[in-house]
């Protein structure tokens, strides 16, 4: 079972946060059904296309060490569940039961 822990309040946090860091990073996403979007980099629009309830997870992409700490430094400043990744950051809109995720 898919337990949510973001809102639509805390998704226009990110979407709006990531769309501020320059060079804007990349990202892709798993919906409920299983389907993976991206990568894409337009935060503004095609970020919240369909609405959030179907984002089981964005992993935000990193080019750079600079990105990754621009980046970083965002996701702490709104406080959204996830984990850093070699690829970059993993923020969770669902955890699965059991699943437990700390707070960038």
């Amino acid at each position: 079972m898919l337990n949510p822990v973001m809102n639509n309040t805390k998704w226009e946090e990110l979407r709006l946060a990531m769309d501020e860091v320059i060079p804007c990073p990349y990202w892709k996403s798993l919906a409920t059904n299983g389907y993976v979007y991206g990568p894409d980099c337009d935060w503004l629009e095609h970020f919240r296309e369909g609405g959030y309830e179907h984002i089981v997870h964005v992993d935000i992409l990193i080019e750079t060490p600079d990105q990754r700490d621009l980046v970083r430094s965002a996701l702490r400043k709104i406080h959204v569940p996830g984990e850093e990744t070699p690829e970059g950051f993993r923020v969770f809109g669902y955890l699965r039961d059991g699943q437990s995720s700390d707070y960038i």
